[in-house]
């Protein structure tokens, strides 16, 4: 092992080099020949350490464990993929990240681009003439540096594009040629700091004042807070904001905790699509502000249909830098009346202090996040109340229906959980979880859902997200599909070899039963049977053994357990054995259903 001020022999020692140099702690990967030399200079010229190796068991777990981590720290980690067909494997983990706007480093390799100098056979399946073609149009930037001078600029140039707003993913390939030269002369580092991203772009300070006469004017003001930091000021600025306008504040079950759920300004359940109550709300604002909301298009269009939106709407957003034609993340075309491209944060920051120059705030006294604010407990009591054949029932003695635990439920016992376990993470939930089970109190309460909608991502990224909070006060705490936890189940393999903490709460319906509800549709509207709508969808006959898949990786398993007094049981059980650094695993029985705001937008069609 050498240390930092050792010559590097060979090119993938100057490479290694190079990424403790931009300051990545942990690399992901599954090991592959094409980065042979970087490999072995990651732990024979580095050590192992800064950055450490994680060992993952599919390259989609190694992006996704990096797009975790980002999600709690805002910072990069990388993940390394072996020729084109690690790319391959990963790409719908990049594509993830690329939809949820979070930095990931990625680097790959590529057997040598001289013809001359491959191996038989592989080689030149494992060599590919433009390998960042396979990702280009959803990565940030993408580079192939043909020598070491290149590839220090190449790799600085992507840390800094990766971390500039909006935040992607980037992808940088070495030659395995290049890095298996022998490195005449290293190439200096430069002081890392000449090379940071940009800072936040705001606005001037008389558009700031523009719009917070606008925005102080208002009769019904109203916030949609969307894709906004993990920062704590910023949280502050924003609860600030809507106590000094009076405005109601809306938030997104897709996009990680932006506001307190029980403050008495926040308007109503967040969910993957909005539920009546904010529906209702945005359709009686006089002034909307969009703090970088998803599918502002959309949520607009569920509120006024085909009519003219009869606010003012103020869209503020990054995003529009990063669209391209080749899908559809961007989503729809959104009509606003005023648009300002900057940060959302910094924006938030500058309109604060303009509306408060303005006179006093709309909201006395200010509200205390200490107290738990105006809102009871059950803050959204309406989402137990209405009955659908694709509902979640609120049965008043909470017994286990035909299928297993309904789903309010089970949200309310493990919401008990982390409420008498805080502070807790709940990094991400099952698609049917009700919006309103659980209180945000804090930017790292709740991180949202993947970006990309890809199945298969929850594993990954819970564990990303538990390695970046180990060491740390909060329980880590993923709630995922069966669906989900089936396709990455090997994912928590690497929790369990690196001493990662993680409890894992498996909403297991034992269907693909989002697409039941579709074909539930599609019978319907063609006049076929509805009872068919489970062909093809339901995981039974045999029905898997989620428990024993999880300790076939090495975590601790509970299940499965169908009852609300079982599922409290293994939660005690289960977080006790996390609190102890180790992986649990809960296989929990749950209805076939939706919770209430679900299913009424997938009634009218979202």
């Amino acid at each position: 092992m050498q240390n930092d001020h050792a010559t590097p022999r060979w090119g993938s020692d100057y490479l290694a080099a190079l990424l403790r140099h931009i300051g990545l702690e942990y690399v992901a990967l599954n090991p592959g020949a094409s980065f042979r030399g970087l490999h072995d200079s990651l732990v024979n010229y580095l050590g192992d350490h800064a950055p450490r190796m994680l060992t993952v068991l599919h390259e989609e777990h190694a992006v996704a464990i990096a797009h975790g981590y980002a999600k709690v720290t805002g910072r990069p980690m990388g993940a390394i993929l072996h020729a084109n067909v690690g790319l391959m494997h990963a790409s719908m983990a990049i594509f993830d990240a690329y939809c949820d706007r979070v930095p990931v480093l990625v680097f790959g390799a590529t057997g040598p681009v001289d013809t001359a100098r491959r191996r038989p056979w592989i080689d030149w399946l494992h060599t590919s003439k433009d390998q960042g073609a396979l990702v280009r149009s959803f990565v940030k930037w993408d580079a192939e540096p043909a020598s070491l001078e290149a590839a220090r600029d190449a790799v600085l140039r992507a840390r800094q594009i990766a971390t500039t707003l909006p935040h992607g993913p980037a992808y940088v390939c070495f030659d395995s040629a290049l890095q298996e030269a022998p490195c005449a002369a290293a190439p200096a580092l430069p002081p890392l700091q000449r090379y940071n991203p940009p800072r936040r772009p705001g606005v001037a300070d008389s558009v700031a004042r523009d719009v917070a006469r606008l925005l102080y004017a208002a009769r019904r003001p109203l916030i949609l807070a969307g894709r906004v930091s993990r920062n704590e000021e910023d949280w502050r600025r924003r609860v600030a904001l809507a106590e000094h306008c009076g405005a109601t504040v809306l938030t997104d079950v897709k996009v990680g905790a932006a506001f307190p759920t029980r403050h008495p300004l926040h308007g109503a359940a967040p969910g993957y699509f909005m539920g009546e109550d904010g529906l209702a709300a945005l359709r009686e604002a006089d002034v909307i502000l969009s703090l970088d909301w998803v599918d502002l298009a959309g949520t607009l269009r569920s509120a006024c249909g085909a009519d003219p939106v009869p606010a003012h709407v103020i869209q503020i957003s990054l995003d529009q830098t990063l669209h391209n034609g080749y899908g559809g993340e961007h989503q729809g075309l959104t009509g606003t009346d005023t648009y300002l491209m900057c940060d959302p944060d910094e924006f938030s920051g500058q309109l604060l202090e303009a509306i408060r120059s303005l006179g006093t705030p709309r909201m006395a006294p200010p509200w205390d996040a200490h107290s738990g604010g105006a809102r009871a407990r059950d803050a959204y009591p309406h989402e137990a109340t209405h009955s659908h054949a694709t509902h979640s029932d609120a049965r008043s003695d909470e017994a286990a229906g035909p299928d297993g635990i309904p789903l309010t439920v089970f949200a309310r016992t493990i919401s008990a959980h982390l409420q008498r376990n805080a502070p807790a993470c709940l990094i991400r939930t099952n698609l049917g979880w009700p919006g309103g089970a659980h209180p945000f109190s804090h930017p790292v309460d709740y991180l949202g859902y993947d970006g990309g909608a890809g199945v298969g991502s929850g594993p990954g990224m819970s564990v990303g997200a538990a390695l970046a909070l180990m060491g740390g006060p909060r329980l880590p705490v993923a709630v995922l599909g069966d669906g989900d936890f089936l396709m990455g189940v090997t994912a928590f393999w690497t929790a369990v070899r690196y001493g990662i903490p993680l409890l894992v709460v498996v909403a297991n319906n034992r269907s693909f039963f989002n697409d039941e509800v579709h074909q539930e549709k599609v019978a319907v509207v063609r006049g076929r049977p509805v009872e068919n709508k489970s062909v093809g969808q339901r995981l039974e006959t045999p029905e898997i053994d989620i428990a024993a898949m999880a300790r076939a990786q090495g975590a601790l398993a509970w299940g499965p357990v169908s009852a609300k007094n079982e599922l409290e049981h293994a939660l005690l059980e289960a977080v006790a054995a996390v609190r102890s650094g180790k992986v649990a695993v809960i296989d929990a029985r749950v209805g076939r259903e939706y919770a209430p705001a679900m299913a009424n937008a997938l009634t009218r069609g979202d």
